[in-house]
């Protein structure tokens, strides 16, 4: 159930057994199938096998066989036993008993009261199955009986797990990427927009760059196009601006990818929207009866936005007005 992906369950174990006791040697090894061949004394082999072993029962729920199991990990491996492996023990077995919020907790106390522990990274990759469990559709459960929304329960652990991890590193980055798309699937789009800036600051090339200038741009649009259609112009048009500035960087970096998304088709709408709302404000003017300002505006519709509807109406008004 809680798998993130095979690999990297492996790097993260390969982490955790490197540095746990300096008493035995280790020489790790990725093959040509990249899977992790481990060449280590007999006693490390044993102990890795207890570790993934017990997991697959905590993913299938059988709390009493993991309980068992650790039990007599430890009974086996007393080198790798501490106040930390304690502490993962209980996550662990809250997690086997579908526990999510207390499970994470825990594995939250153990990385805080424990930030040199050899369990470190595999107690991030916990928290972040967790935080995506409640991100999927799970349920937060309150006096044993109520369910609310786990969404915000989600966006708490996987904010933790950027945290400990950082912004730099791989599950840092999936998490606030797991964050940012939920909060756009909600129509959350400042706090989405501000996550893909997040993840932006630390990414500017690669897919992740891409996808977060590209997630900026779409939440800036979108804040704008959430007001309604009718009173859409008397909004501030400062999310339409940063969203066309957005789309001209990722039209120039990526260019390919804006092809195939239609980036000039998107730009052109958000042009014709810039162009209606100074078309709108030339129109007050008029009405009210301040004609030079109006004329000023629809200028300024024909100048900035010469491509648009807006600019071929207000060349038009401004014509009948010369003629009056």
């Amino acid at each position: 159930m809680l798998k993130y992906k095979k690999q990297l369950i492996k790097l993260i174990i390969l982490s955790v057994l490197s540095g746990l006791s300096t008493t035995y040697a280790n020489t790790w090894q990725l093959q040509d199938n990249q899977n992790w061949d481990i060449i280590a004394t007999d006693n490390q082999n044993k102990f890795l096998t207890a570790i993934t072993e017990t997991q697959k029962i905590v993913d299938e729920n059988k709390t009493k066989a993991a309980k068992k199991a650790f039990e007599k990990l430890k009974e086996d491996f007393p080198d790798f036993s501490g106040p930390d492996l304690n502490l993962f023990i209980k996550a662990e077995l809250f997690l086997s008993s579908k526990k999510f919020t207390t499970s994470a907790r825990t594995f939250d106390k153990l990385l805080k009261k424990y930030p040199e522990s050899k369990l470190r990274d595999i107690s991030i990759y916990r928290m972040f199955d967790i935080g995506k469990i409640y991100l999927g559709g799970q349920k937060k459960v309150l006096l044993s009986f109520i369910k609310i929304s786990g969404y915000a329960e989600g966006i708490r652990i996987l904010e933790k797990v950027t945290d400990y991890a950082g912004i730099d590193s791989k599950i840092g980055t999936d998490a606030a990427i797991a964050v940012a798309q939920n909060y756009e699937k909600r129509e959350k789009f400042h706090e989405a927009y501000l996550k893909w800036w997040e993840i932006s600051s630390q990414w500017q090339t690669g897919t992740t760059g891409r996808d977060a200038l590209l997630g900026m741009a779409k939440a800036k649009h979108a804040i704008y196009n959430k007001n309604p259609e009718q009173k859409r112009s008397y909004y501030d048009a400062s999310c339409l601006r940063s969203a066309r500035s957005y789309y001209e960087r990722f039209k120039l970096i990526f260019p390919e990818d804006a092809e195939a998304i239609d980036v000039d088709g998107t730009i052109n709408e958000i042009n014709e929207q810039l162009a209606y709302k100074e078309l709108v404000t030339a129109r007050y003017y008029q009405q009210t009866g301040s004609q030079q300002s109006a004329n000023l505006y629809y200028d300024m519709v024909t100048t900035n936005w010469p491509d648009t509807k807006g600019a071929q109406k207000a060349k038009e008004i401004l014509t009948e007005n010369k003629g009056k």
